[in-house]
């Protein structure tokens, strides 16, 4: 656990979250992830439904180890028993399972939890609830229909402002490339979450920044995103 009254803030100020595997077969966790930090990957979430629990949990301690010179944040995904034995900063939900509530006796008391949402239902139950800090939504792209997933970020930038201090953070996910990225932010995101279009980069770093910047530069032009910046630091 990194006991840090800054998890809240450090959240509020994320625009890029990293989706990953352990990479068993690249065996280069501790490079990678180093690499994507320094990117400017403000978040990683361990997603890998290959490996064991014990593999999971030493995946996550090496991403904690890397993320201490950047100040990043490290999600595990899904298991509040992993969660638990981890003492996880954040837990990431997904839309079906373990409820926010339940999953909240089994972190420490800083812990954030975030949760999937597919659906204007489940974006709106998200919101609702107390035990939820952020969101996920999409897929924006690789949904059913190409316009679903931006027709769902649209949802979200309306009930929940990225740039109002009193909505919760989300990112838009799924999909998510450099050649995609202005759709994404057109339709009103500020914070997006990637997962091949780093992965599978053959300069992960170079990757990051690329999109960070892109990032940066429409959360840079919003006024009401820079008078956020400022909320969140004095919180």
């Amino acid at each position: 656990m990194t006991a840090l009254l800054g998890l809240s803030t450090r959240l509020g100020l994320a625009r890029l979250l990293l989706i990953t595997g352990a990479r068993a077969d690249e065996g280069d966790l501790s490079e990678f992830v180093d690499a994507c930090f320094s990117g400017g990957v403000d978040l990683i979430q361990l997603r890998d439904p290959s490996a064991d629990q014990d593999r999971l949990l030493e995946a996550l301690r090496t991403m904690r180890r890397a993320s201490y010179r950047y100040q990043g944040l490290v999600s595990a995904y899904k298991s509040v028993e992993l969660a638990e034995e981890f003492e996880a900063d954040l837990l990431h939900l997904p839309e079906r399972g373990e409820s926010p509530s339940a999953a909240r006796g089994h972190l420490h008391r800083w812990a954030l939890i975030g949760r999937s949402c597919h659906t204007n239902e489940q974006v709106d139950a998200a919101l609702a609830d107390p035990e939820v800090n952020y969101l996920t939504v999409g897929p924006v792209f690789g949904g059913l229909t190409p316009d679903a997933g931006l027709e769902l970020v649209r949802y979200a930038t309306r009930v929940a402002p990225p740039g109002d201090p009193g909505s919760k953070p989300w990112f838009a996910v799924g999909g998510i490339t450099a050649a995609t990225l202005d759709r994404v932010l057109d339709a009103g995101a500020k914070r997006i979450a990637v997962s091949r279009a780093i992965t599978a980069a053959a300069d992960p770093e170079a990757a990051a920044i690329a999109l960070k910047d892109r990032v940066r530069q429409a959360w840079n032009a919003d006024p009401a995103m820079q008078s956020l910046t400022f909320q969140v630091f004095r919180h």
